[in-house]
């Protein structure tokens, strides 16, 4: 299971405490250092790439990206040069996901 976050991030933290306290093994991925646009296009898979989109970022609404949403592959890349951009934690198994710190949805991927 691979746990995309950033230590700063306070919803972060509070994800990553919840899986500890539940013994849930991962793997963690720093966003800080920046995703691909293959690792992203592959971490996104055939799920909406909106919903990847972290709609608090100062760049989502200056770009107005909620009214005029990127393509694609604009979004990859957006999100690959500025890993703000991307909405987290993400916690995922294979194409099972959980974006945002959501205790129902990390209960039900994790079954615990």
């Amino acid at each position: 299971m691979k746990f995309y976050q950033k230590p700063t991030c306070s919803t972060c933290r509070k994800a990553k405490k919840w899986l500890t306290e539940n013994g849930v093994k991962i793997t963690e991925v720093d966003l800080n250092q920046g995703l691909s646009e293959t690792e992203l296009d592959a971490l996104i898979g055939k799920l909406d790439y909106i919903k990847f989109l972290n709609f608090r970022n100062d760049l989502y609404r200056e770009l107005k990206m909620k009214a005029n949403p990127p393509a694609r592959a604009e979004a990859i890349r957006l999100m690959s040069q500025h890993p703000n951009l991307i909405r987290r934690p993400i916690l995922a198994q294979g194409s099972k996901i959980a974006l945002g710190f959501d205790e129902g949805e990390f209960r039900e991927l994790t079954g615990r």
